[in-house]
């Protein structure tokens, strides 16, 4: 692949004339479970953007491990972007790295954040691909209210930028919608045990639903604890960040009833989505990680960015700001538009299914970023 990791000194090897993305992605923590699906997905796009050129130019990645410490990533992030040696940076990363590393692109390079997260960002030359609570999980309550009479919650998460805000914004939705949240405990990111969590909503008034806000391996370690005690059995769960990969480790003992609202399932029966499939099993085989929505949102991230270069003719951050209101493209996701900083798009409901996940519904869209 043609890749290039941060600080290892392969430089000489990137031609002068080449466009360099700095892809932030995590090779390391709860995240980890997601880095080799990130990376397969933009190597696919970098073969495509190649055959077909950007300005002209051939593409190359530098892979930064966005698994780090946030300060970490950031220090990275700014020897590389001091040095020339990166024109854009893009990539999937929890949000306390977003607000680590958003202060030193700004103004200098052009930076597409590929996670969903909390909303709110609205730095200029930040641009967000992912999805957001408003689209996520304030339909998602409504439809599992309407559908399956779930009215009482729980909500369980990480301590950090993404869950707190998106538990806040969660609780306005239930309030709006005439839901009820019993409680809602945020423990230590990179968990190995939810044994406190679990004894308040075993112990707790009597609840219909679990409202996630877990990354990765906490969200594994959550679901196979959480179906240990039986509590599967009469409790749905919710998340907005569920993808395949978690499902495979999770284990089909441990999915029952499990809910995700998201942009991007590898099952979507759209033509986009099928297309995508297709390309990425012809390029990687049938051993290539499991397509996911992380992954799909790196091929995203680097789309917009593309779309970006190509409407301004020119990579930098000034060109790029004067031509990016407005700007649409056609990808895995459907037909996507960038309105103030933010990807408008389709967001599903489905359930996990064992080992893949059966989309349910296409959700209406909610309150924007």
């Amino acid at each position: 692949m043609h890749m290039h990791s941060a600080g290892r000194g392969h430089r000489s090897a990137v031609g002068a004339d080449a466009i360099r993305i700095g892809l932030a992605i995590p090779l390391q923590g709860p995240g980890g479970i997601f880095g080799p699906s990130c990376e397969a997905v933009a190597e696919l796009y970098r073969r495509q953007a190649d055959a077909s050129g950007v300005l002209g130019r051939p593409v190359e990645f530098e892979v930064i491990d966005a698994g780090q410490r946030p300060e970490k990533v950031a220090r990275t992030v700014r020897s590389l972007v001091d040095a020339g040696h990166i024109d854009a940076l893009t990539g999937w990363h929890i949000s306390s790295v977003r607000e680590a590393v958003a202060p030193i692109t700004q103004g200098r390079i052009p930076y597409v954040y590929t996670s969903l997260y909390e909303g709110g960002e609205n730095r200029p030359g930040v641009f967000c691909v992912g999805e957001t609570p408003g689209d996520q999980i304030a339909p998602a309550l409504a439809w599992l209210r309407d559908e399956a009479n779930v009215r009482r919650w729980h909500i369980v998460g990480s301590d950090y930028v993404w869950p707190r805000r998106s538990a806040q914004a969660a609780c306005g939705y239930a309030e709006a919608l005439g839901l009820d949240v019993l409680s809602t405990t945020l423990t230590h990111f990179d968990s190995e045990h939810f044994a406190t969590v679990l004894d308040g909503i075993e112990r707790g008034p009597r609840a219909d639903g679990v409202l996630m806000f877990l990354v990765g391996q906490d969200a594994v370690r959550f679901n196979r604890q959480f179906a240990a005690r039986g509590l599967d059995d009469g409790l749905v769960r919710l998340t907005p960040l569920m993808e395949e990969n978690m499902l495979l480790a999770s284990g089909p003992a441990a999915t029952r009833d499990l809910y995700v609202a998201a942009g991007y399932f590898r099952s979507l029966p759209t033509g986009n989505s099928l297309d995508f499939v297709g390309d990425y099993a012809a390029a990687f085989g049938p051993d290539a990680p499991p397509l996911n929505n992380q992954g799909e949102s790196c091929y995203e991230g680097l789309q917009l960015l593309t779309a970006l270069f190509a409407t301004a003719q020119d990579t930098s951050i000034e060109a790029i700001l004067r031509v990016s209101e407005g700007l649409g493209y056609d990808g895995p996701r459907g037909s996507m538009e960038l309105r103030s900083g933010h990807l408008r798009q389709s967001v599903y409901l489905a359930r996990a299914d064992v080992t893949d996940f059966e989309v349910v519904t296409s959700l209406p869209r909610g309150i924007s970023a």
